[in-house]
Formats: C-alpha cells, sequence, structure tokens
C-alpha cells in the first residue's frame, strides 16, 4: 500500500502551557533539519500533531531517522482522505487487505471535526460493520486485536492508520538551553550526553588531550563519539583543550593521593572558563555514584565545589551494567571501547583518595601558581565542530 503522509504525535509536549508553541516549532525545526536528505516531503506543524506528507517518498527511512528525534512520542504512516464516510470505508478496506493473516481488528476513531455528521462511536460500529461485511475470516476484537485501524477526523481531511511506531521520546533538542559535555571517550560520558540531549538540552562537549602521553587516535575517537551525539542534533562544538602542561605540573606538585581530584577540579575550571565563553549554562558529566575513586560522595563533592556552575549526572544512580547496556543500545559502544587511553588514565595515582577533605585539597591548589596555566589552556583551545554524516558519507567510511 502506497502511504501518502506520516503523522507525528508529540507526547508530553501535550502537558505544556503558554511556551506550547515555542516547544513544537523547536521540534518543527528540528524535524526538517533532520530531513533535509529529502527535499520533495512537506513537514507541517499543528497544535496536537504533525504531518509529514511524504510526495512518494519511501516512509520507512523517514520513520526511522525520525524515531532518533526526541520530543517525538510516536509516529504512524497513514493514508489522507477526503471527510467522505465513502471515502473512508474503502480506503480502511484497502488497508485491512494488504494487511496478512490478520483474523481479528477494532476501529477507533477520533473526530476533532465536529462538524462530520457521524460521533466517533457510531462511526467505529459504521466502519466496523463494512469492514465484517466485505472481508472474508474477520471478527472484531475490542481487547486485543490483530490490527487497530485509527481514524482521525479533523478539519482539513482524514486520516486512516493502522499501528503507532514508538518515537524517541523526551522534548526537542534546543528547547532546554544549552549545556557543555565533559566528553572523555569512554563509555560514560556520551550516555550522559544523550540522556541530557532527551531532555532538550543542546550540547557542546570539551574534551582534554595531552599528548604526547595520548594520541591522535584518542583525539579521533572522541570526534567519532560527538559525531554519533550530532545525529540526535544535528551538529555539535567540540572544544579540545591542550592539557599536557597542566596535568604534568599538578603531577609534579600535589601529592599523589590527592594529583587526581586537583586534576578533576582543574577540568572543572576549564570546563567552566568554555562555558562563560560560550554563554553556556551548565555542565555535564558522566559520573556515577561510588563506580571510581573521583566519583565518591566525598570526591564529587571535592571537585564540583571549585564551580558554581549546574553539574548535570545523568548516570549518577545507573550502575555499569546499564550504562553498557544503553550505550550499545544507542550506537556508542563500539566507539568507546576502542583501545586509546584518555588523559583520565594518565599519571594516575596507585591509591587515590577516595574520601578527600575540601580544606586539604584547597590548601594544596594555594601552593600552585597556576591562575596563567589555566588561562593559556583556555586561550589555546582548539574548536572543532562536527556533524551528522548523510547516508553516502557513512557508506564511504564503510569501505575505507
Amino acid at each position: 500500500m502506497q502511504y501518502d503522509h506520516i503523522l507525528i504525535r508529540y507526547g508530553e509536549l501535550t502537558l505544556k502551557g503558554k511556551n506550547r508553541k515555542e516547544f513544537i516549532a523547536k521540534l518543527h525545526d528540528n524535524v526538517r533539519q533532520a530531513l533535509h536528505n529529502y527535499p520533495a516531503i512537506e513537514v507541517v506543524k499543528r497544535r496536537d500533531i504533525m504531518y509529514i506528507s511524504l510526495h512518494g517518498e519511501d516512509p520507512e527511512p523517514i520513520i526511522e531517522r525520525c524515531q532518533q528525534i526526541f520530543g517525538i512520542q510516536n509516529m504512524s504512516v497513514a493514508l489522507r482522505v477526503e471527510n467522505d464516510e465513502q471515502e473512508i470505508k474503502e480506503h480502511a478496506l484497502a488497508l485491512v487487505q494488504d494487511q496478512p493473516n490478520i483474523q481479528t481488528f477494532k476501529v477507533t476513531t477520533k473526530r476533532s471535526n465536529k462538524q462530520f455528521p457521524i460521533r466517533s462511536q457510531e462511526f467505529n460500529h459504521v466502519l466496523g460493520s463494512y469492514l465484517l461485511k466485505n472481508s472474508q475470516s474477520l471478527s472484531v476484537d475490542v481487547h486485543q486485536p490483530d490490527l487497530e485501524i485509527l481514524v482521525d477526523i479533523r478539519m482539513d481531511a482524514t486520516y486512516i492508520t493502522s499501528k503507532k511506531i514508538p518515537g524517541a521520546a523526551g522534548l526537542p533538542v534546543g528547547s532546554s538551553g544549552k549545556s557543555l559535555l565533559m566528553l572523555s571517550g569512554g563509555i560514560d560520558s556520551p550516555v550522559a550526553g544523550y540522556l541530557t540531549m532527551k531532555r532538550g538540552v543542546e550540547l557542546e562537549a570539551i574534551h582534554f588531550h595531552s599528548p604526547p602521553y595520548t594520541s591522535e587516535r584518542a583525539k579521533e575517537k572522541v570526534l567519532d563519539l560527538a559525531e554519533k551525539l550530532s545525529y540526535y542534533g544535528y551538529r555539535m562544538k567540540v572544544h579540545v583543550v591542550p592539557f599536557t602542561n597542566l596535568q604534568q605540573k599538578i603531577h609534579r606538585e600535589i601529592p599523589h593521593g590527592y594529583s587526581m581530584t586537583v586534576m578533576r577540579r582543574m577540568m572543572m575550571r576549564i570546563s567552566e572558563a568554555i562555558a562563560e565563553r560560550q554563554n553556556i549554562l551548565s555542565i555535564v558529566t558522566g559520573e556515577s555514584l561510588g563506580q571510581v575513586a573521583s566519583q565518591t560522595m566525598e570526591s564529587m563533592h571535592a571537585i564540583h565545589a571549585v564551580t558554581n556552575y549546574p553539574v548535570i549526572q545523568p548516570l549518577v544512580t545507573m550502575d555499569k551494567e546499564e550504562i553498557i547496556r544503553l550505550s550499545k543500545q544507542i550506537g556508542m559502544y563500539e566507539v568507546s571501547i576502542r583501545p586509546f587511553e584518555d588523559c583520565c588514565t594518565v599519571f594516575v595515582p596507585t591509591s587515590p583518595k577516595t574520601k578527600p577533605r575540601l580544606e586539604k585539597v584547597e590548601e594544596f591548589e594555594n601552593q600552585l601558581d597556576i591562575e596563567q596555566d589555566i588561562q593559556d589552556t583556555v586561550d589555546a583551545t582548539e574548536i572543532i565542530e562536527v556533524m551528522e554524516k548523510s547516508d553516502a558519507e557513512e557508506a564511504i567510511d564503510d569501505l575505507l
């Protein structure tokens, strides 16, 4: 059957109040941007639903792409017909006949167009009787049907669908401000970025690069992760921080038990400075409570005390298996496990403090002449912009 429309339903967006229009407008922009490779289609937004007019395009790859767009609760391929009883009946019958191995069905009608002369419940019976009369071996099951026929009678037309395809849910990226993701190259931080974007947050990323201790392949790995994240938000800036000199200084001058805590505080200070330059209002980390020494309650208290910025920690209550499972689900895992070290594995103390005292950390830091080093590091930061690859680019990469 040749479907001519896709219906997009908003889910959580319908709960918004006076700013609902802004959320829907952002979702509309995101859908259009995500589907820029399909110039023939038309995307039309309404207060309670969004339409994609296919104009002959295959709906399957478009549905697949829309499933990665935050803000979409579910969607359906649909037939658009005139608000005419007989035309609705005929197209609904064609839809049923196009489905193999169907034995039971039900009809669910939504009549937002009150000018249509037949009420919803009555039309369920009218259409159901017509389908029973004109189909062989079909029966009605209102509880667990093989096929549910959804009839949406609106002012402009009637849309006939047969199933709802789940979307990514959440809020449209860009509707909840912008945050700076501390992207290490491991498993956790990309998942944290994904979950933050699901709440409508646009991301830029910051990565701490320490050559020659970390290689260009490690940097490429981070950029590949950022490119995969950009699939959910189209493009992303990555701030690559040259961290070698500062990291060496910390290693030389800070007692080893506290060097990890001080290093992460320096990362947080640099991240705050970059965020301030970019008019970003928060920082995202991939910390999971108790996973490693730097992620105990005491460590996080000492590290986060160095910034006034909100620190978003989407993974804080998740265990490693949950994080790995989600990493695989969103296509990050195979990149994350590439064997290239990041700066967090450089100069790791043999016995890092798991319960560092904040006053002790501040005492050690005050002995460092480090302010100019931080400023020089911020000034030398490289900005690289990545964006989602087209299907053709992905195919070329697969061949290389």
